[in-house]
């Protein structure tokens, strides 16, 4: 009995000791400071814009003018920049914004904040951000793009603000891969100190494994030009763009939304590439299945990305779409 109780102890105090590592070493370990960080007006293009949303200001790029009201909601690890092939010939047939969602591009990335009202960095946060900016400008309806998990965003829009939602473009819209990267009965670590020290420095990595994630959202390799990489790697030269990062992982995830498409009612039309690793065709094959007012097109030799990779198609297909809601 002896024996046993000394090896119950044993094992206790190597258990005790860990625990007590994993608590304090979060805590003291040392965390550099972010390299090659820049300010906002260094960073920012001859066409940004800033505008104040309850405290976050946003940075958003306009074109065109009068209706309908087109609004370009880009996918994760990505900005406004992912429209710079197809935005200026879009806004030829209406007005044109595109902004950077929470945690991306040039936007604010508010960190531990008290949130007055919903996380912006949350699905719900995010489309009262989306609201909120179309407040601003006097828009009552727009024709909402979203590509990957800006179609996510859409989505939710047209479904929990229809009078808001004139039309939807799902591009390769991410919408039965909503999946969470730690459980939810543990989702409280994030939210410890020891996370909130050493959270936005595992978030850094995004340096390495991100070039490899563009890669997979492209077709044809050849047309990830150091231009291409220079416009992703732009916002990891912004100001606590790691912390950002971290909220994005850490915010609310909501109700799916899978039973909801059937409502949705709105005029819709999705593209997908025909070659996406990110999000199947199969997944765009589906949404264009349950969405009750919708048609398909699939761009040939085209990835993840097809405003970027096939503009031109993109273009044939989303301007005719857009062309029906003119005044």
């Amino acid at each position: 009995m002896k024996r046993k109780r000394k090896s119950f102890v044993w094992i206790g105090s190597i258990l005790g000791g860990l625990l007590l590592l994993a608590i304090v070493v979060p805590l003291i370990w040392p965390v550099p400071a972010l390299t090659g960080i820049q300010t906002i007006d260094q960073l920012k293009d001859r066409d940004s814009q800033f505008i104040n949303l309850d405290g976050i200001v946003v940075h958003y790029e306009q074109y065109g003018s009068g209706e309908p009201y087109i609004i370009l909601l880009h996918g994760f690890g990505a900005s406004t920049f992912t429209w710079r092939e197809v935005i200026q010939s879009i806004s030829k047939y209406g007005t044109v914004i595109a902004y950077d969602r929470p945690s991306s591009g040039l936007t604010d990335r508010p960190w531990k904040m008290t949130w007055d009202g919903v996380d912006p960095y949350g699905v719900e946060g995010q489309v009262q951000m989306l609201l909120k900016l179309m407040d601003a400008k006097g828009i009552q309806k727009a024709i909402l793009i979203g590509n990957s998990a800006g179609g996510t965003i859409a989505t939710y829009a047209a479904w929990q603000y229809p009078s808001r939602v004139q039309a939807l473009v799902e591009v390769d819209a991410a919408i039965y891969q909503q999946g969470n990267f730690i459980p939810s009965w543990l989702n409280w670590v994030l939210y410890t100190p020891q996370a909130e020290r050493i959270g936005p420095l595992l978030m850094r990595s995004i340096q390495k494994w991100g070039v490899d994630f563009l890669h997979s959202a492209w077709y044809d390799q050849a047309k990830i030009t150091d231009n291409v990489l220079a416009g992703y790697e732009k916002p990891l030269h912004a100001p606590g763009w790691d912390k950002g990062l971290f909220e994005l992982l850490r915010a609310p995830k909501p109700t799916s939304i899978v039973p909801y498409i059937k409502d949705i009612t709105v005029p819709s039309l999705v593209i997908s590439g025909n070659s996406d690793k990110i999000v199947p065709i199969k997944y765009s094959i589906q949404l264009a299945t349950e969405l009750p007012n919708t048609s398909l097109v699939v761009i040939p030799q085209c990835g993840h990305l097809p405003m970027e990779e096939q503009p031109q198609i993109f273009l044939e297909t989303v301007i005719p779409f857009i062309q029906q809601f003119a005044p």
